[in-house]
């Protein structure tokens, strides 16, 4: 792994790896390079890989950020704000190493076009910063597709072969190929609300979803994402919108939609500054929801929430 300070401010490799051993070879090196540098390190990837990482560093591990990225980022939507940003932001001035590892073999499908968003999306959100974020794919376990998006969404890959510039990097190109519309919902509940109809747009989702089997702490998970979103389409999205709400398995969704136009990828994936007023509604839709989806369209937006029961 290059040293990267001269290549420029932010780097934003991705690793592919065949086996505990490359994935350790990759890793470990990489995250002790940072600690001896006096660097800040977080190693945010799923459980299984964090263990093997943790395992090989030893006493070294003591000094490294540590996270679950099964948890911490079950939103990918979650990683740039949640984890990401707030493990950068912390830090004193100098270079910050992260290794994140947000695409998995366990990811579905419907999470997938978030996940390659927000690894598109990185590039943006740290433009000009000095922090380094390496990111582990596993070659053997994901679809090519995934891989060859991996291409475009990194500036540089590594591999057995060793470290190259990737010439299919296209970031802003992943971000518009996934912003896809979403797909129906047949039968699902749908209330149309206004201003004056916010309460009662809050109340039909929250009773809607307990009769769904939402209940506790989720439910008022969910109160909090409709007030937040549906208040969004007053205020921003054409002063009305229509909420919808249904079962897929074993979440509760949560969709409203209107006909504001959402022109910033990165909306609700910033931190909200301490100085600013306003900015937290999509930012704490991310926070809380197990997944969002988007989907803005020159007739409107689309945001989609994955509650798990």
């Amino acid at each position: 792994m290059t040293d990267g300070t001269a290549a420029g401010p932010f780097l934003h490799p991705a690793l592919f790896y065949a086996g505990e051993r490359e994935y350790l070879a990759g890793t470990v090196p990489f995250v002790r390079e940072g600690l001896a540098a006096g660097e800040p390190v977080a190693v945010a990837v799923p459980g299984a890989n964090l263990r093997r990482i943790q395992e090989a560093l030893g006493a070294d591990a003591d000094a490294v950020t540590c996270l679950d990225m099964e948890r911490a980022g079950r939103n990918p939507g979650r990683i740039i704000p949640g984890v990401l940003r707030a493990f950068a932001d912390a830090q004193p001035a100098g270079r910050v190493r992260i290794i994140g590892e947000p695409i998995w073999a366990g990811r579905t499908a419907l999470e997938y076009p978030a996940c390659v968003q927000h690894e598109a999306l990185i590039n943006a959100a740290f433009r000009g910063r000095p922090v380094t974020i390496l990111c582990p794919y596993d070659a053997r376990a994901l679809d090519e597709h995934v891989l060859a998006d991996a291409y475009a969404t990194h500036p540089t890959v590594i591999d057995a072969a060793g470290e190259s510039d990737s010439a299919e990097y296209a970031p802003e190109r992943i971000v518009a190929r996934y912003n896809e519309p979403l797909p129906p919902a047949p039968g699902a509940a749908s209330f149309a609300f206004k201003a004056t109809t916010l309460p009662d747009a809050r109340y039909f989702a929250t009773g809607r979803a307990a009769g769904l089997g939402l209940a506790g702490a989720r439910l008022d998970d969910l109160a909090l994402v409709t007030a937040e979103l549906t208040t969004n389409s007053v205020l921003h999205g054409g002063g009305t919108g229509v909420l919808r709400v249904w079962r897929e398995g074993g979440q509760v969704v949560c969709e409203v939609r209107d006909t504001g136009r959402l022109r910033d990828p990165l909306a609700g994936r910033r931190p909200r500054a301490p100085d600013r007023r306003g900015g937290r509604g999509l930012l704490m839709v991310h926070l809380i929801a197990d997944l969002v989806r988007v989907h803005a369209g020159g007739r409107g937006t689309t945001i989609r929430c994955y509650m798990g029961c």
